[in-house]
């Protein structure tokens, strides 16, 4: 009899004995969960355990039913287009063995880049067809990198890309224009309508792009090459 290559996907407990790839799905949309939920549970080594509208809910929900996978939406709840990136960051560093697979409508080869260098092990669009997906959420509970065709194509171009000084996103550069203003991350998140956790992400990015020890200094850096 043969051995359908995909089934070694599903994990072994202590005791040697198999049982199911436990997914979480995180989406602010509960009709995209619900269609995710009965296309997955159609295989018989994939369980959804847990879903998630928002980061709060993802966290509460990864700790108490411990999956293998998060499959997570970038775009949540809050209408920021990097809040999926935060909450990545923060599951990984929470959950160090915990499989990240990024489902999402963005395209772009930063965006890519960044999600792995968050922690995700993974990165699809969601027109992506039901067995590439289910595919991808096997190699990732294999501790396997999987991107679409797309997806790998929009990070080696990101990547390849000649470097031309720091780019920053124009959320980047809203929040780097009220650090100069010497505005908290409080205040910042309240005038750009975000988190303050992501405002701290976003100024950790500023520094890394501008090589700034400091919030000071990342000013001083962006307005002597005229960013702001």
């Amino acid at each position: 009899m043969e051995v359908d290559e995909e089934v070694p996907a599903r994990r072994a407990d202590r005791t040697g004995a198999s049982q199911h790839v436990r997914i979480v799905l995180v989406d602010d949309h509960a009709i995209v969960r619900h269609g995710l939920r009965s296309i997955l549970e159609r295989e018989d080594d994939l369980q959804v355990v847990g879903e998630a509208a928002t980061a709060a809910e993802a966290l509460a929900v990864v700790a108490r039913t411990r999956p293998h996978i998060v499959l997570l939406d970038l775009k949540l709840s809050s209408g920021d287009d990097t809040e999926g990136l935060v909450l990545c960051e923060e599951l990984t560093r929470q959950h160090p063995d915990l499989g990240v697979l990024v489902l999402t409508t963005f395209l772009d080869g930063g965006l890519v880049v960044d999600a792995i260098h968050r922690g995700a092990r993974g990165y699809v669009v969601k027109d992506v067809d039901t067995t590439e997906l289910v595919s991808s959420i096997r190699a990732v509970a294999r501790r396997e990198s999987s991107f679409d065709s797309r997806s790998a194509a929009a990070m080696v171009q990101s990547m390849n890309a000649p470097a031309s000084g720091p780019s920053l996103t124009e959320r980047e550069l809203n929040v780097l224009r009220e650090l100069a203003r010497g505005l908290s991350n409080r205040d910042i998140g309240s005038k750009l309508f975000i988190s303050e956790t992501t405002v701290k992400f976003h100024v950790r990015n500023i520094m890394r792009k501008l090589a700034a020890a400091s919030r000071a200094e990342a000013v001083y850096e962006a307005s002597k090459r005229g960013l702001i």
